[in-house]
């Protein structure tokens, strides 16, 4: 019998439902199985993003998710994008081989410049436009610690561009990577393998270094593309790098680089080479009363050239302090500065041109957020963070928080304290529970400052130009202002009993001032010279959702559904004439998935997660529905073998891009070997 895209989710949830009953009295198989962190201690595990001081998931005022390294291990995902879509708070479209577009509530483009992203607290930030060169970004998989997703604005405390959302991957300590690590994946298109190994430093320290390789082959393309072959997107990837740390009673230092370069394909002519190295350094300290002291210098280089088009050379160096203290009884105080320098050289082909070529740029900021206890589980955070920049000057971002997290909820085992009654806990069945909840809101101002897109972009009409004829058909954003957006947040956070936990936001943002091209009031009408200018506006408002149930002891459940709305307009007299830089989204009103996560007899395990995403309105994109499967068997204890299986419910399908040059994604399966020794 033939087995139809419909009939490919029931079977696989009638496979795991027919895993679950025959596992269910097993006795735990793997040695990272879901057992290993119950619901309540994913919980409780601590995060640093909301804040930028430690706190625990549970009680952070935001719309915060967390990707562990269980859950990608057992997904399967083998770059940062990929391990991205698990975030159901965030919009993650693949447009080839190498590039994504992603972003969180709306907006989303393969430039996408309103969501900052962050490695160990090392911004990928490229001042060219505001975003992330996804095709750059790689880490070891193997070594993440965890993901923190926001969606909603961090500016108050990570700056401008943190518009929409922040992502941070935090790597492991070398401590808890000790030893070494192998793992080789081969595909139907794509291959990458990497080696690690960990050893001990004097003084107390731990080390590990890393060498990988990944690539991919050329993606096929839509049928509206008419070009002949395949699109010229393939890539090959070699990165190194190294961390170690020397963890004190006190505090600890961190050090951490890599090195990287890659040759990306180009349609029709010689590839794409992008290389770089980057340098952390990073220092805390533990001081009496609580108080915590945080240094960090970071030292980025990249070079990206791209035949006939542009040739960049980017040099960063960025210092950042952070100090953390308590005021009293009441008041939890964290402040600090960032300065960041920027050299970026530019030479450019025919295309198009960036004036002047060479730019030194500087950023400079402080910020201060005291959380202030009002009363039992009532907080008050108050925040405003002051930036300068080269284009606009000084920037005020401020933000106000409120959480009531209620006392004594659920079945009566709080004993009016705030803590949970002496051995009563969650202690399973029998024992009492102490429902967890928290309610709490937001009100945010935030900007998305300038880029070099924005104001110093040219488009050469001619090498030579004519009399009487201007010499840019584009001419840059002179007067291009930050795009400016107000955001109120509603969210409640609740976890009702040991085996599920819920959390639900509503948000609603008013965007001002939005790019458009427009043509130039100071150049003549046929010159067709336009320039980026601020005359859209625009709202967005939705609601966020997503959900874990652990549903026995070896299976748990996630979904997560996103509904939302993004409308955006011009203002009178706008005659905007380019929607891909301008004022256009490309979003879908509706997106949601379904993991299942299930341990089987014989040290087996499967996984799989079925999402929709709704159809994009320009450009025109269809909805699609997908499904991705892992099964992994643990061959022995320092042995896994997995095999990956994406796109399962198609023979293929667009994610993001216009219909005369997008990419479309087949089915595929991946084999995957780790030997840890």
């Amino acid at each position: 019998m033939r087995l139809t895209t419909k009939r490919v989710p029931i079977a696989a949830a009638c496979m795991t439902l027919l895993f679950a009953q025959a596992s269910a009295a097993a006795a735990p198989q793997l040695q990272d199985d879901i057992a290993e962190l119950s619901l309540e201690q994913l919980s409780d595990i601590v995060i640093t993003s909301v804040s930028r001081q430690e706190e625990k998931l549970a009680s952070a005022a935001a719309s915060v998710f967390i990707i562990s390294a269980t859950d990608i291990r057992r997904s399967g995902a083998r770059t940062i994008p990929e391990a991205l879509r698990l975030a159901p708070n965030l919009q993650v479209a693949r447009v080839d081989s190498r590039s994504y577009a992603i972003s969180a509530r709306g907006f989303n483009d393969v430039y996408s410049n309103k969501l900052l992203v962050m490695i160990d607290g090392r911004s990928l930030y490229t001042p060219l436009y505001s975003g992330v060169f996804w095709d750059s970004q790689d880490v070891v998989m193997e070594d993440v610690e965890r993901i923190e997703v926001i969606s909603g604005p961090g500016a108050t405390i990570w700056g401008a561009n943190a518009v929409n959302g922040v992502i941070n991957v935090i790597t492991r300590s070398a401590k808890d990577t000790q030893g070494g690590l192998l793992a080789v994946a081969a595909g139907s298109r794509e291959r990458d393998g990497t080696v690690r190994y960990g050893g001990t430093l004097p003084n107390g320290g731990h080390y590990r270094a890393y060498a990988r390789y990944a690539g991919a082959d050329d993606s096929d393309r839509g049928a509206g593309d008419t070009r002949a072959g395949t699109a010229q997107t393939s890539f090959s990837r070699r990165q190194a790098g190294f961390r170690a740390d020397w963890e004190r009673a006190g505090g600890g230092l961190t050090l951490s680089g890599d090195v990287y370069d890659s040759d990306l394909a180009q349609a029709g002519g010689r590839p794409m080479l992008v290389s770089g190295a980057n340098l952390v350094t990073r220092l805390t300290r533990r001081l009496p009363d609580d108080a915590s002291l945080r240094l960090q210098l970071v030292l980025d280089h990249v070079e990206r050239n791209q035949p006939g088009a542009i040739d960049e050379r980017l040099d960063i160096v960025e210092l950042e302090a952070q100090h953390s203290l308590r005021l009293g009884e009441r008041h939890n105080v964290t402040w600090g500065g960032t300065y960041r320098y920027a050299r970026d050289q530019l030479s450019y082909g025919r295309t198009f041109a960036f004036l002047p070529p060479d730019l030194t740029m500087h950023w400079a900021s402080l910020f201060a957020q005291d959380e202030v206890a009002l009363a039992p589980g009532l907080r008050l955070t108050v925040g405003a963070k002051m930036e300068h920049n080269n284009y606009t000057g000084a920037e005020y971002l401020p933000s106000v928080r409120l959480a009531w997290a209620p006392q004594g909820a659920g079945d009566g085992t709080n004993d009016g304290t705030g803590e949970e009654a002496a051995g009563t806990g969650n202690s399973g069945i029998n024992g009492r529970y102490t429902v967890n909840q928290l309610f709490w809101t937001s009100l945010s101002r935030t900007v998305r400052a300038p880029s070099r897109i924005d104001r110093d972009l040219y488009t050469p009409v001619q090498p030579i130009p004519v009399r009487g004829v201007p010499r840019y058909a584009f001419g840059g954003g002179p007067d291009f202002q930050s795009e400016t957006a107000r955001v109120a947040e509603l969210g409640y956070r609740i976890q009702p009993a040991p085996a599920w936990t819920y959390s639900a936001t509503l948000f609603f943002a008013d965007y001002e001032r939005l790019r458009t091209r427009e043509p130039n009031p100071n150049g003549p009408a046929y010159s067709g010279l336009v320039e980026n200018r601020n005359m859209a506006y625009g709202r967005s408002r939705g609601v966020e959702m997503w959900a874990r149930w652990q549903v026995l002891d070896s299976w748990r459940l996630n979904a997560g559904l996103v509904i939302q709305r993004v409308n955006t307009a011009l203002r009178p007299g706008s005659q905007d004439t380019g929607a891909a830089f301008g004022v256009a989204t490309s979003d879908p009103g509706k997106y949601w998935q379904l993991r299942s996560s299930h341990d089987l007899p014989a040290n087996m395990q499967l996984d799989w997660t079925l999402r929709y995403v709704g159809s994009l309105p320009r450009p025109a994109v269809p909805s699609y529905r997908e499904l991705d499967l892992q099964w992994l068997w643990r061959a022995r204890p320092n042995i896994d073998v997995a095999l990956i299986g994406q796109n399962l419910l198609h023979g293929s399908h667009a994610e993001f891009g216009t219909a005369t040059g997008r990419s479309v994604f087949e089915r595929s399966a991946v084999l995957k070997l780790t030997v840890r020794f």
